[in-house]
């Protein structure tokens, strides 16, 4: 017999999917924020299906959706935002209407994008890595060599983006649990320390843990070798040439540093544009932020994930079967259903940003949003 939370999300997804009557549809507004805009039917979506997604969205309020978000060839081109409960890493927020000018919770996304700032901060030569992604993470932290051990020498900046560093954590333990390896590490008088510390249980580089320990290690590499904070290098190197002024970082109240696992806010446009970035190898209207090959292994299979996934370098790799089509992306994945999907060979981008912290539906209610916008999309390759 199904649940009712699962008997709901199959009427979501079924609900979708259903073609309606075209409804309406305005094309995004020109803010003057570095999108070029344009009509879902311009960029060869199925208007009919693509433009009554809002109203369907916000007939379930259980789904607790806030924006989504598509962009086509460049072009941003449906923005829809809802009312509902939300959080400011887990402070309960006012529960009124979202929009483009509503900073949102990037939660876990924030480490897809230390992995960017990472690659371009490697390509910028700001930080050396003799042996490249292979060099050894104590050889780049020798303010913790009291922490080495012959295993520990072994892990790499690579393992640390694939999450396979071999170091025992926990998060399957709900966050603010005291036994969570992550809640331990942000209430640490040194996180970087408190992650390193950590025993090893399987050798670096062959077992996928997800764990944000990676996340603030790479933090730790980057001001070691940079002497900046990761929001001063995130600014310079990725938000700057974006366009994206509007950021907020919840910092840690031991050291002051911005939470490099889960801290990141941004307005639900600019998440598009890290999509974006990520779609076309690094470039943002012609200029290259970050390395195309650095970006090309970032989502490209590295190592077996959670469940049905592949890793790659802090993002997510998974597939869609959508009108007879396999359809693989890549996705920026963060708690409570925040989503940056990124899909090459139909040229498209997907927002989903949702307040659903605290429910198992936030596994499945952006994959069904993103499906649906794959039905829109599938039949008219770009």
């Amino acid at each position: 017999m199904l649940s009712a939370s699962r008997g709901l999300l199959i009427a979501f997804a079924i609900a979708l999917w259903a073609t309606t009557a075209a409804a309406e549809c305005p094309t995004p507004p020109d803010t003057n924020d570095g999108w070029e805009v344009a009509s879902p039917a311009t960029v060869g979506l199925d208007t009919n299906r693509l433009c009554g997604l809002g109203a369907k969205i916000d007939a379930q309020k259980e789904m607790d959706v806030h924006a989504l978000l598509v962009a086509r060839r460049g072009k941003l081109v449906f923005e829809q935002y809802f009312s509902g409960a939300d959080e400011r890493w887990g402070t309960p927020v006012r529960d009124d209407a979202h929009s483009r000018d509503r900073l949102h919770d990037a939660r876990s996304v924030t480490k897809s994008v230390v992995a960017l700032v990472l690659g371009a901060a490697i390509d910028r030569g700001l930080l050396k890595l003799p042996n490249g992604l292979d060099t050894p993470v104590f050889d780049l932290l020798p303010e913790y060599v009291d922490l080495r051990t012959d295993e520990k020498q072994r892990i790499t900046v690579r393992h640390l983006l694939t999450m396979s560093a071999g170091l025992q954590w926990d998060e399957d333990i709900p966050y603010g649990d005291a036994r969570n390896s992550e809640t331990q590490m942000d209430r640490a008088s040194d996180p970087a320390r408190f992650v390193l510390s950590q025993p090893t249980v399987t050798p670096p580089g062959e077992v996928y843990n997800y764990s944000g320990g990676s996340a603030v290690l790479v933090q730790a590499i980057l001001k070691h070798a940079t002497e900046r904070s990761l929001d001063a290098l995130a600014n310079e190197l990725l938000f700057a040439p974006l366009g994206i002024t509007e950021v907020d970082w919840i910092r840690y109240p031991a050291t002051g540093e911005p939470i490099a696992a889960s801290g990141l806010r941004l307005l639900p446009r600019d998440f598009a544009k890290i999509g974006q970035l990520v779609l076309t190898d690094g470039m943002w209207n012609s200029k290259q932020i970050v390395p195309a090959e650095f970006l090309v292994q970032a989502t490209s299979p590295q190592i077996n994930g959670q469940g049905i996934y592949f890793y790659g370098y802090q993002f997510w790799l998974g597939r869609s079967f959508v009108h007879g089509d396999e359809i693989d992306w890549a996705a920026a994945v963060g708690l409570g259903g925040q989503r940056i999907y990124i899909i090459p060979t139909l040229d498209l981008v997907v927002i989903v940003n949702a307040g659903l912290y605290h429910s198992p539906r936030q596994a499945w209610v952006p994959l069904a949003l993103l499906n649906a916008v794959l039905a829109a999309s599938s039949s008219s390759p770009p």
